[in-house]
Protein backbone atom coordinates (compact mmCIF):
# COMPACT_ATOMS: atom_id res chain seq x y z
CA UNK A 1 0.00 0.00 0.00
CA UNK A 2 1.41 3.40 -0.77
CA UNK A 3 1.18 6.48 0.78
CA UNK A 4 -0.52 9.30 -0.47
CA UNK A 5 2.35 11.78 -1.22
CA UNK A 6 3.77 8.90 -3.40
CA UNK A 7 0.23 8.78 -5.09
CA UNK A 8 0.54 12.16 -6.09
CA UNK A 9 3.83 11.86 -7.92
CA UNK A 10 3.07 8.84 -9.33
CA UNK A 11 -0.24 10.16 -10.97
CA UNK A 12 -2.70 7.94 -9.37
CA UNK A 13 -4.16 10.68 -7.08
CA UNK A 14 -5.17 14.44 -7.96
CA UNK A 15 -6.18 17.44 -6.10
CA UNK A 16 -9.40 19.39 -7.21
CA UNK A 17 -9.71 22.91 -6.79
CA UNK A 18 -10.25 22.77 -3.23
CA UNK A 19 -7.61 20.57 -2.69
CA UNK A 20 -9.18 17.46 -1.91
CA UNK A 21 -7.72 14.22 -2.86
CA UNK A 22 -9.66 12.74 -5.96
CA UNK A 23 -8.76 8.68 -7.56
CA UNK A 24 -7.06 9.59 -11.26
CA UNK A 25 -8.71 6.60 -12.47
CA UNK A 26 -12.62 7.09 -11.47
CA UNK A 27 -12.43 10.74 -10.35
CA UNK A 28 -14.02 10.33 -7.12
CA UNK A 29 -13.34 12.22 -3.66
CA UNK A 30 -11.47 9.78 -1.50
CA UNK A 31 -12.75 8.56 1.65
CA UNK A 32 -11.07 8.95 5.01
CA UNK A 33 -10.83 5.71 7.66
CA UNK A 34 -9.33 7.18 11.17
CA UNK A 35 -8.26 4.02 13.56
CA UNK A 36 -6.95 6.15 16.55
CA UNK A 37 -4.50 3.07 17.07
CA UNK A 38 -2.67 3.37 14.17
CA UNK A 39 -0.30 6.29 13.09
CA UNK A 40 -1.49 6.87 9.04
CA UNK A 41 -5.09 7.69 8.11
CA UNK A 42 -6.62 5.25 5.53
CA UNK A 43 -7.75 7.18 2.45
CA UNK A 44 -9.88 4.75 -0.05
CA UNK A 45 -11.69 5.09 -3.46
CA UNK A 46 -15.19 4.21 -3.21
CA UNK A 47 -15.47 3.29 -6.41
CA UNK A 48 -12.65 0.84 -7.83
CA UNK A 49 -11.08 0.39 -3.70
CA UNK A 50 -7.91 1.30 -4.06
CA UNK A 51 -6.09 2.56 -0.82
CA UNK A 52 -3.08 5.05 0.31
CA UNK A 53 -1.63 5.57 3.92
CA UNK A 54 -1.75 9.34 4.90
CA UNK A 55 0.53 9.97 7.87
CA UNK A 56 -0.88 12.08 10.35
Amino acid sequence: MKTTRKGLRDGELKKDTYGRLTCSECGESLKKKNDPDEVFSLRMCPNCGSEWKELR
